[in-house]
C-alpha cells in the first residue's frame, strides 16, 4: 500500500534542548507527529507546535508504558515511528514511506553515542519502534511492545542516533531510572530483563560491583535465546573487571565461550580481563596470559565489524583491537609488528568514519 501513513509518536518532559533535533530529522517522512507532554517547565510545548505537532497532556504516574499508550491512542495513521527527544533520524527516510500494508513489528538500529576512556565510543541496538497502528506497551520502563497477533519481527535499515547516555544527558537522568527499575523488581522479583537493566544503569554511574551482582543474577535467570542476552555477558565481562572480581570473569569467560564465536565484543572483552590479570600476575604474563590477550585482539580482527549483535560497540572488530594489539606490541619489543598494526588502525578508522 503505497499511500500507508505514518506518525511520529513522542512522549517528551523538557526536552527543549533536543527536540527540534528530533523533529527536524523527520521532517517530509512523516505524515503527522503526536507529542506528549508529561510535565514540562521549557519550552517544549512551543517547540513541538513549532513544528506542527499535536501536543497533548499526560499526568506522569512513573509508567513509561502508561504515558506511550497515552500518546499512541492520539495516533491515527497507520504505523507509528517512536522516538525520544534525544534521537533523530540518520538514515532511513526512503524506507519509512515504504511500509505496506501489511503489519509486523519494526525493529531499527539505534545508535547509542558514550563516553569511555575518553573517546566517544558507539553501540548499535537493536529496538522495536516501528508498529502497526493499535500496537501498545507494557512495563512501568524499558517497556516493550506487546505482540498480541503475533506478527512477525522485522529488521529494517533505519538508523537512528541516539546520544542520551552522553555525560549531559547522563546527569539531567540520575536516579529517576534506578529508583523506578526498583519499582518493577519489586512488582516481578527475578525478572532477568529488569535486573540486567539495573544492572546496566549501575554501570552507567559506574557503581560497578553493584551492577555485576545484578548482572550475574540475570545471566542465571536468562536464557541463549533472550535478546539482551549478548550484551548482558559483555557488560557483565566489563564490569567484574572494573570491580576487580577478574576470577568470576575468567569464569564467566570459559563458561560462555562456546556462546560467542562470531562475536568481536567476546574476544575484545576477554582480551580486556586477561590484560589486567596478566598485570597482577606479572611473573606467568609473557608466558600464559598475553598470548590469551594477543589471540583474543587477533580474532577480533578475524570475525570484523557485528553491529547485527545487539549493543556491539563499533572498532571492537576494527581499530579498536588494531590499537590494541600496536600498544601490545610495542610494550614487548615488537616494534615492526607494533608499526604494522598502528597503520591498520589508522586505515580502518578512516574507513569506518567514512562509512557512518
Amino acid at each position: 500500500m503505497a499511500d500507508a501513513t505514518i506518525a511520529l509518536v513522542m512522549i517528551v518532559k523538557n526536552g527543549a534542548a533536543t527536540l527540534a533535533r528530533c523533529l527536524s530529522s523527520v521532517q517530509g517522512c512523516v505524515d503527522e507527529i503526536i507529542v506528549l507532554d508529561t510535565g514540562s517547565t521549557d519550552g517544549t510545548v512551543a517547540i513541538a507546535r513549532r513544528f506542527g505537532a499535536q501536543v497533548h497532556h499526560f499526568k506522569w504516574i512513573d509508567d513509561f508504558s502508561a504515558a506511550r499508550n497515552a500518546a499512541l491512542s492520539h495516533a491515527s495513521c497507520d504505523w507509528c515511528l517512536i522516538l525520544d527527544d534525544d534521537n533523530w533520524l540518520e538514515s532511513g527516510h526512503e524506507q519509512l514511506r515504504r511500509l505496506g500494508a501489511e503489519p509486523f513489528l519494526g525493529q531499527i538500529a539505534i545508535v547509542n553515542r558514550f563516553m569511555q576512556n575518553g573517546a566517544i565510543r558507539e553501540s548499535t541496538e537493536w529496538v522495536t519502534r516501528i508498529l502497526p497502528r493499535g500496537t501498545m506497551y507494557a512495563g512501568r520502563i524499558h517497556e516493550q511492545a506487546v505482540n498480541t497477533a503475533g506478527l512477525p519481527w522485522q529488521r529494517l535499515d533505519i538508523r537512528v542516533g541516539h546520544d542520551g547516555y552522553m555525560p549531559e544527558g547522563l546527569e539531567a537522568k540520575k536516579g529517576r531510572n534506578e529508583a523506578l527499575l526498583r519499582m518493577a523488581l519489586e512488582e516481578s522479583p527475578g525478572d532477568p530483563y529488569l535486573l540486567y537493566q539495573l544492572g546496566k544503569e549501575l554501570a552507567i554511574y559506574e557503581r560497578h560491583d553493584e551492577a555485576s551482582d545484578h548482572f550475574l543474577q540475570a545471566i542465571e535467570g536468562s536464557s541463549q535465546g533472550d535478546s539482551f542476552r549478548h550484551d548482558l555477558i559483555m557488560r557483565s565481562l566489563f564490569t567484574l573487571k572494573q570491580a576487580g572480581r577478574l576470577e568470576q570473569a575468567i569464569l564467566l569467560a570459559e563458561n560462555e565461550f562456546a556462546n560467542w564465536p562470531d562475536s568481536p565484543d567476546y574476544f575484545f572483552c576477554v582480551a580486556d580481563v586477561f590484560l589486567d590479570w596478566a598485570i597482577r600476575h606479572p611473573a606467568e604474563a609473557e608466558s600464559q596470559f598475553l598470548p590469551i590477550v594477543e589471540s583474543s585482539w587477533l580474532k577480533c580482527l578475524e570475525i570484523g565489524e557485528r553491529p547485527d549483535l545487539s549493543e556491539s560497540v563499533a572498532g571492537r572488530g576494527s581499530y579498536l583491537a588494531a590499537q590494541n594489539l600496536a600498544v601490545l606490541y610495542e610494550n614487548t619489543g615488537r616494534k615492526a609488528l607494533a608499526a604494522d598494526y598502528r597503520e591498520k588502525a589508522r586505515a580502518m578508522r578512516g574507513t569506518q568514519t567514512a562509512a557512518s
